[in-house]
């Protein structure tokens, strides 16, 4: 499935949740920490991190006497990641066209980076085409039904999107058709004090830029007081929900 996404705006997102992007990060943790338990033994030596963000992982693979190549979208986001020196290599580039020659590493992570891309197929074959054969590809990605609070909450105050929808798993099956994916799904709740901390946890990870290019402005007094209401919450606090899928294919 296609999507259209203006992926210069998307850096641009990403870069500006730079420099607080790890504070905010807990779906990203808890989501690395399931993919990991998925990781093949010997995964490596030479690992692409697709997607890397601020190198959380590549720190992880690296500490573990992996040679690590980082690739991120947003130059901001790899400077980062190079600044803690989280990897052996810096690449700046799109999953969706990945500037590196064929069977040049031994795997790929990419951990919640898919669901950025234009074209899921085309992500994970390029994937593919770097990772030499015998080697693994690990993926994580965000499916329809997650954020549905902000949905939910939104869809009474004003009735615009506030948040993406993703792909559901039979579109993901489809988009995988034909390769040996194997796959399990988990859905991860996050809980906050008010909803505009949960607002402020997705504006953190840069996860606030709408596919069709539309921004929220700021909200006022009367709207966050009604956005409260509307919010779903429970006794732990005011809900964020997530709907994952894991992946694994071999080259």
């Amino acid at each position: 499935m296609t999507l259209h996404i203006n992926k210069q705006a998307i850096a641009q997102a990403f870069g500006r949740a730079a420099q607080h992007y790890e504070q905010h990060a807990e779906l990203q943790r808890q989501s690395g920490d399931a993919l990991l338990a998925l990781a093949p033994a010997g995964f490596g030596p030479h690992l692409l991190d697709a997607g890397c963000g601020t190198g959380w992982y590549s720190r992880y693979w690296r500490d573990r006497g992996r040679t690590l190549t980082a690739l991120d979208l947003s130059p901001t986001m790899l400077n980062s990641a190079a600044r803690q020196h989280s990897a052996h290599h810096y690449v700046q580039g799109d999953i969706d066209a990945l500037p590196l020659p064929d069977a040049c590493v031994d795997g790929v992570w990419s951990n919640l980076a898919v669901q950025w891309s234009s074209d899921l197929r085309t992500a994970l074959q390029q994937f593919l085409r770097v990772t030499r054969p015998g080697g693994s590809v690990l993926f994580s990605t965000l499916l329809a039904g997650s954020l549905n609070e902000v949905h939910q909450a939104w869809a009474q105050l004003d009735g615009r999107q506030h948040a993406n929808r993703f792909l559901s798993a039979a579109q993901i099956a489809a988009a995988t058709d034909g390769m040996a994916l194997h796959s399990t799904l988990q859905t991860i709740t996050l809980h906050f004090p008010s909803a505009l901390n949960a607002m402020r946890s997705l504006k953190g990870i840069g996860a606030t830029h709408l596919h069709d290019g539309r921004q929220g402005g700021l909200l006022t007094r009367s709207q966050l007081a009604r956005l409260e209401q509307c919010w779903p919450q429970d006794e732990a606090g005011y809900r964020l929900s997530y709907h994952l899928m894991y992946g694994i294919l071999t080259a």
